[in-house]
């Protein structure tokens, strides 16, 4: 009797090892972060606040690397999670207002906002119109006098085709401005870094980007000028000085979520491993800091919350983007 409640007793300590064995193992073993596009711009920014805050932690025992995934401003990375990594618990996606703007008018291929799991908001960031410095452009206002006298001798960047949030921005100032944004001229890039390479090569006249890109651009040194912020109020640091669109007479506001998703078979285990991961990191002062260094502000929301705020954004960027024609019926 003795030795078959020993006995007994070993397989059920073999047993709590083994569901012990869950929490070990809900760990990423080779954890990523893919950023969809080229080094640079928004999605780097996004990947290396993950990469960075994690690194200052012991949170995630293995280092964490960026893997970049350009095509389609994010629909490449998108479709590749879903069709062929769909249960990697050791990817996680960077996202943003542009990707869900994206998803809103099909540019995912057969994918929706439903195909994957929302993971965890990093922060948010604002539209801002950038020229280089020595533009002859002081301001929004005298930029889009131009833009309405000649609309032609105007070219703009942006991050992604029509229809893309940089796009989306320019849009809705040249409707401010009572110019008819189809006559814009317009140039896509992959990304922001791409847009933004070519705003100071001279190839474009101004880019409607991200305050975060602006912000990293003007610590260090770069030869760029911010004409305004899509915010309702001024930012902090180093853009203080930098009006609102609003100042200017243009009723722009225009947030930019930043954050992550999985493939829509990660485990439930492996998921919530994730979402505490962050909740954790989250309440670091460390990443507060971090924040406020790569120009982002607080938007702090994981799992539920956040996949509850992405699908409303999505229905509103669908209504928005129907208003500028952008959605086949």
């Amino acid at each position: 009797m003795k030795l078959y409640k020993k006995t007994l007793g070993v397989i059920a300590a073999g047993l709590l090892a083994v569901s012990g064995l869950g929490a070990v193992h809900a760990e990423p073993s080779k954890p990523e972060c893919i950023a969809p596009a080229q080094p640079g711009g928004g999605f780097d920014l996004t990947c290396r606040v993950a990469l960075n805050g994690f690194a200052n932690t012991d949170i995630l025992k293995e280092p964490m690397r960026t893997i970049y995934m350009p095509g389609g401003i994010g629909a490449v990375a998108y479709n590749h999670i879903v069709a062929q990594r769909p249960a990697d618990p050791n990817a996680i996606v960077a996202f943003s207002g542009g990707s869900l703007l994206n998803l809103a008018q099909g540019k995912f291929g057969r994918y929706n906002v439903n195909d994957v799991r929302w993971l965890a908001a990093i922060g948010s960031d604002y539209g801002v119109a950038i020229v280089r410095d020595d533009s002859p452009y002081k301001d929004l206002k005298s930029l889009m006098e131009a833009f309405k006298a000649d609309p032609t001798k105007i070219v703009l960047g942006a991050g992604g085709s029509v229809g893309s949030q940089d796009w989306m921005k320019a849009a809705l100032t040249a409707q401010a401005a009572d110019v008819d944004y189809k006559k814009m001229r317009f140039v896509a890039f992959e990304g922001g870094g791409e847009a933004l390479t070519a705003l100071r090569g001279g190839h474009i006249q101004a880019y409607m980007g991200d305050a975060a890109e602006a912000f990293t651009m003007l610590e260090g040194g770069a030869p760029i000028r911010v004409l305004a912020v899509f915010n309702d109020e001024r930012l902090p640091g180093v853009m203080a000085d930098i009006p609102t669109a609003q100042e200017q007479g243009f009723d722009i506001v225009w947030p930019i979520i930043r954050g992550f998703y999985v493939g829509p078979k990660v485990s439930d285990e492996d998921y919530q491993w994730w979402v505490q991961a962050f909740d954790k990191l989250m309440e670091t002062p460390e990443f507060a800091e971090m924040q406020k260094q790569q120009g982002l502000f607080p938007f702090n929301k994981t799992g539920e919350e956040l996949d509850t705020y992405v699908k409303e954004r999505v229905e509103f960027y669908t209504e928005l983007a129907d208003s500028f024609g952008l959605i086949k019926k």
